[in-house]
Protein backbone atom coordinates (compact mmCIF):
# COMPACT_ATOMS: atom_id res chain seq x y z
CA UNK A 1 0.00 0.00 0.00
CA UNK A 2 1.25 3.53 -0.47
CA UNK A 3 2.58 5.30 2.16
CA UNK A 4 1.05 8.30 2.92
CA UNK A 5 2.39 10.58 5.57
CA UNK A 6 -0.09 12.76 7.94
CA UNK A 7 1.16 16.10 8.06
CA UNK A 8 -1.35 17.02 10.83
CA UNK A 9 -0.51 18.87 14.48
CA UNK A 10 0.29 15.92 16.70
CA UNK A 11 -3.05 15.24 18.91
CA UNK A 12 -5.09 16.22 15.57
CA UNK A 13 -6.29 13.66 14.11
CA UNK A 14 -6.83 14.30 10.02
CA UNK A 15 -10.08 12.16 9.26
CA UNK A 16 -11.25 13.70 12.80
CA UNK A 17 -10.68 17.27 11.17
CA UNK A 18 -12.48 16.33 7.92
CA UNK A 19 -15.71 15.08 9.68
CA UNK A 20 -15.78 18.25 11.35
CA UNK A 21 -15.24 20.40 8.19
CA UNK A 22 -12.39 22.20 9.47
CA UNK A 23 -10.46 21.01 6.28
CA UNK A 24 -11.92 20.17 2.54
CA UNK A 25 -13.16 16.86 1.46
CA UNK A 26 -15.30 15.61 -1.40
CA UNK A 27 -18.13 13.74 0.84
CA UNK A 28 -20.29 11.09 -1.48
CA UNK A 29 -21.95 9.97 1.75
CA UNK A 30 -22.92 10.09 5.55
CA UNK A 31 -24.80 9.29 8.16
CA UNK A 32 -25.08 9.91 11.88
CA UNK A 33 -22.16 7.23 12.66
CA UNK A 34 -20.38 6.83 9.23
CA UNK A 35 -18.83 8.72 6.40
CA UNK A 36 -17.46 8.05 3.24
CA UNK A 37 -15.60 10.45 1.04
CA UNK A 38 -12.98 10.45 -1.87
CA UNK A 39 -9.29 9.49 -1.20
CA UNK A 40 -6.97 11.83 -2.10
CA UNK A 41 -4.31 9.12 -3.41
CA UNK A 42 -6.74 7.73 -5.92
CA UNK A 43 -5.75 4.33 -7.06
CA UNK A 44 -8.11 4.24 -9.36
CA UNK A 45 -11.36 6.33 -10.21
CA UNK A 46 -13.87 6.16 -7.32
CA UNK A 47 -11.54 5.05 -4.70
CA UNK A 48 -13.44 5.97 -1.56
CA UNK A 49 -12.68 5.90 1.83
CA UNK A 50 -15.30 5.05 4.54
CA UNK A 51 -14.73 6.29 7.98
CA UNK A 52 -16.38 6.22 11.44
CA UNK A 53 -17.39 9.73 12.43
CA UNK A 54 -16.52 9.22 16.38
CA UNK A 55 -12.52 9.00 16.16
CA UNK A 56 -11.13 5.45 16.90
CA UNK A 57 -8.07 4.32 15.66
CA UNK A 58 -8.71 0.73 14.87
CA UNK A 59 -11.36 -2.39 14.35
CA UNK A 60 -10.87 -2.95 18.49
CA UNK A 61 -11.71 0.63 18.98
CA UNK A 62 -15.19 0.71 17.15
CA UNK A 63 -18.51 -0.33 18.86
CA UNK A 64 -20.00 -2.97 16.90
CA UNK A 65 -23.33 -0.48 16.13
CA UNK A 66 -20.12 1.55 14.00
CA UNK A 67 -18.52 -1.73 12.50
CA UNK A 68 -22.20 -2.52 11.20
CA UNK A 69 -22.50 1.31 9.39
CA UNK A 70 -19.44 1.15 8.16
CA UNK A 71 -20.06 -2.50 6.49
CA UNK A 72 -23.45 -1.04 5.40
CA UNK A 73 -21.97 2.35 4.20
CA UNK A 74 -19.44 0.42 2.05
CA UNK A 75 -21.49 -1.70 0.42
CA UNK A 76 -23.92 1.47 -0.93
CA UNK A 77 -20.68 3.09 -2.04
CA UNK A 78 -19.36 -0.57 -3.81
CA UNK A 79 -23.14 -0.29 -5.82
CA UNK A 80 -22.44 3.08 -6.52
CA UNK A 81 -18.65 1.99 -7.87
CA UNK A 82 -20.25 -0.13 -10.02
CA UNK A 83 -22.82 1.61 -11.38
CA UNK A 84 -21.03 4.82 -11.79
CA UNK A 85 -17.31 3.60 -12.71
CA UNK A 86 -18.05 -0.35 -13.89
CA UNK A 87 -14.61 -1.81 -12.73
CA UNK A 88 -14.52 -5.41 -12.91
CA UNK A 89 -13.15 -5.96 -9.82
CA UNK A 90 -13.53 -4.28 -6.39
CA UNK A 91 -11.11 -4.38 -3.36
CA UNK A 92 -12.19 -3.62 0.49
CA UNK A 93 -9.10 -3.01 2.41
CA UNK A 94 -8.92 -2.35 6.04
CA UNK A 95 -5.99 -2.05 7.97
CA UNK A 96 -5.06 -2.01 11.96
CA UNK A 97 -1.91 -1.11 13.73
CA UNK A 98 1.69 0.32 12.09
CA UNK A 99 2.60 -3.91 11.53
CA UNK A 100 -1.20 -4.20 9.25
CA UNK A 101 0.28 -0.86 7.28
CA UNK A 102 -2.30 1.39 8.55
CA UNK A 103 -0.90 5.08 8.16
CA UNK A 104 -3.88 7.29 9.42
CA UNK A 105 -4.93 5.79 12.87
CA UNK A 106 -8.76 6.49 12.56
CA UNK A 107 -10.94 3.36 11.69
CA UNK A 108 -11.79 3.81 8.32
CA UNK A 109 -11.64 1.26 5.16
CA UNK A 110 -11.22 1.59 1.45
CA UNK A 111 -13.31 0.96 -1.44
CA UNK A 112 -10.57 0.58 -4.25
CA UNK A 113 -12.36 -0.24 -7.97
CA UNK A 114 -10.05 -2.84 -9.80
CA UNK A 115 -9.07 -3.21 -13.07
CA UNK A 116 -6.62 -5.74 -14.79
CA UNK A 117 -2.87 -4.27 -14.47
CA UNK A 118 -3.75 -1.30 -12.13
CA UNK A 119 -0.84 -1.88 -10.44
CA UNK A 120 -2.62 -3.14 -7.24
CA UNK A 121 -1.08 -5.99 -5.75
CA UNK A 122 -2.39 -8.16 -2.38
CA UNK A 123 -0.21 -11.23 -1.81
CA UNK A 124 1.81 -12.94 0.99
CA UNK A 125 3.35 -15.92 1.03
CA UNK A 126 1.44 -18.92 2.14
CA UNK A 127 2.56 -21.09 4.96
CA UNK A 128 0.24 -24.25 4.38
CA UNK A 129 0.00 -25.44 8.10
CA UNK A 130 -0.99 -28.91 8.20
CA UNK A 131 -4.40 -29.74 9.44
CA UNK A 132 -3.62 -30.61 12.82
CA UNK A 133 -2.14 -26.84 13.34
CA UNK A 134 -5.59 -25.30 11.74
CA UNK A 135 -7.57 -27.84 14.06
CA UNK A 136 -5.65 -25.90 16.93
CA UNK A 137 -5.44 -22.20 15.79
CA UNK A 138 -9.40 -22.75 15.14
CA UNK A 139 -9.47 -24.10 18.86
CA UNK A 140 -7.88 -21.62 19.82
CA UNK A 141 -9.82 -18.66 18.73
CA UNK A 142 -13.09 -20.49 19.38
CA UNK A 143 -12.24 -20.82 23.05
CA UNK A 144 -11.11 -16.97 22.88
CA UNK A 145 -14.59 -16.03 21.63
CA UNK A 146 -16.48 -17.73 23.97
CA UNK A 147 -15.30 -15.48 27.08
Amino acid sequence: MPMFVDTSPPGQCIFCRLVAGDIPAFRVWEDELSIAFMDIGQVNPGHVLVATRRHAATLFDITPQEAAAVAQTAQRVARAVRAAFDPPGLTLLQANGREGDQTVFHFHLHVVPRHADDGVALSWPRKDPPPEVLKGYAERLAAAMAD
